[in-house]
């Protein structure tokens, strides 16, 4: 794991200037924990008011204290991203408050280590329709008030590295996979109406989000990328600053990879490997 002091959302020495978001509004999904919490943090110590939403509210009303401690305006809202409807009314309710949205980072997803042969069809169809059609949701929903509005936008999907194949979480690949070609596409759709769509694929962080998986899994992980470790949350809040902020403003369609070079090396079991792939056989 990397070292958590030096890592601290709240306290971290900033890569940006404090007031690089200043008075802008910042949609972050899933910012109860792990990446989204650290991305909410980070803009909100960079001056954006944040919203942050997700299914449990003791874990957003924890974030949102942390952001009110830095006098950072934070605004929480309960929300199912699967629930197209629930989804249009919390941005409705962002607009009705602040009176415009300027960046959606969708990060909220999930998924379970399992052998894809036996998922059952429940359990594929959770992940997928909230990675993938959840993600679709908030991003529609903040697109078409953006074009009634003739505001810009910048949209941010946290999404997965899947070009080598991730064995044990198939159901989230597939899913990440779409939002990535989904967001390519809206890229070009949606230039006309200067909104951007980007994604950010983190590799292994070490996050609370690492504890669905095995202790073999936990173990094995940092090998799986060139620096032999770990990343932190404050390495994929960092991308999502890069691209939400000013440096971002030519950058749309695109995927910054932030895993250390597993895509060039590596592999992410989060199952058991098969002795078949166990070298020496």
């Amino acid at each position: 794991m990397t070292d958590a002091a030096s890592h601290d959302p709240l306290t971290a020495p900033l890569t940006y200037r404090e007031d690089l978001l200043k008075d802008q509004v910042v949609l972050v999904s899933g910012a109860g924990s792990g990446i989204g919490k650290a991305i909410a943090i980070q803009c909100g110590r960079l001056g954006a008011k944040v919203v942050i939403c997700g299914r449990k509210v003791e874990k957003l009303e924890a974030t949102a204290a942390m952001l009110r401690s830095i006098g950072a305006e934070a605004m929480v809202r309960p929300a199912t991203i699967r629930d197209a409807e629930d989804v249009d009314r919390m941005q409705a309710e962002i607009w009705d408050r602040f009176g415009r949205l300027d960046h959606l980072v969708n990060n909220a997803g999930g998924q379970f280590p399992q052998a894809a042969i036996d998922y059952s069809v429940k359990g594929w169809n959770a992940v997928i329709d909230t990675n993938l059609n959840g993600s679709w949701y908030m991003m529609q929903a903040a697109a078409k008030r953006w074009r009634d509005a003739g505001q810009a936008g910048s949209i941010v999907n946290i999404v997965t590295v899947v070009w080598r194949g991730m064995p044990g979480v198939a159901h989230t690949c597939a899913a990440r996979a779409g939002v990535i070609y989904l967001s390519k596409t809206l890229a070009i759709e949606w230039a006309p109406l200067n909104i951007r769509v980007n994604c950010v694929a983190p590799g292994a962080i070490a996050t609370e989000g690492m504890d669905v998986y095995s202790e073999e899994a936990q173990r094995d992980l940092p090998s799986s990328n060139l620096m032999q470790r770990f990343g932190a949350a404050r390495d994929v809040a960092d991308a999502v600053t890069y691209l939400v902020g000013p440096s971002g403003a030519f950058v749309t369609g695109e995927v910054m990879v932030v895993d250390g070079g597993n895509q060039v090396w590596g592999d992410q079991w989060t199952i058991p490997r098969p002795d078949y792939f166990r070298q020496g056989r």
